[in-house]
């Protein structure tokens, strides 16, 4: 079929409308940009909350450390306590192991604090949810205008 000119009120040749194919055609490439976008708002949520867990579990194996070396020394103090009963050597071990035990549980409560903070990508879950939405309409303004 041939398209016929359309002129405007003051006679000048009206841009013809786009075609069912050009309309999909331009739907589509909307749709695939903002899924390229979506990914990469997801991905640079997921850089930052990884720096988070990966300082909160340095954090556990920094307690994890300190607390097998607590459990050396305190055993060894344990041992040498029981075999020496009274002599004061055992002290020293004892007090030793003691402060890593302490060092020991500063650091797993720093570590849980900073895995605490470790979320879902806030922002990417917003946008999905609003692009959703906006399809959603889309699709009943299609149906309101193929009942027409």
């Amino acid at each position: 079929m041939a398209e016929m000119a359309r002129t405007t009120a003051n006679g000048k040749a009206a841009e013809p409308e786009p075609s069912l194919g050009e309309l999909v055609a331009s739907a589509s490439k909307a749709a695939s940009d903002l899924m390229r976008a979506e990914i990469e708002l997801a991905k640079a949520e997921l850089k930052t909350e990884a720096k988070k867990a990966a300082v909160g579990g340095g954090m556990f194996g920094g307690a994890a450390l300190f607390g097998l070396f607590a459990f050396l020394l305190l055993s060894f103090a344990a041992a040498y306590g029981v075999a020496t009963a009274l002599d004061s050597t055992w002290v020293g071990f004892l007090i030793v192991g003691g402060g890593y035990l302490l060092l020991a549980g500063i650091l797993g409560l720093i570590g849980l604090k900073s895995v605490k903070k470790v979320g879902p990508p806030e922002a990417t879950v917003r946008t999905a949810r609003k692009t959703v939405e906006e399809l959603k309409g889309l699709k009943a303004r299609r149906k309101l205008r193929a009942a027409e």
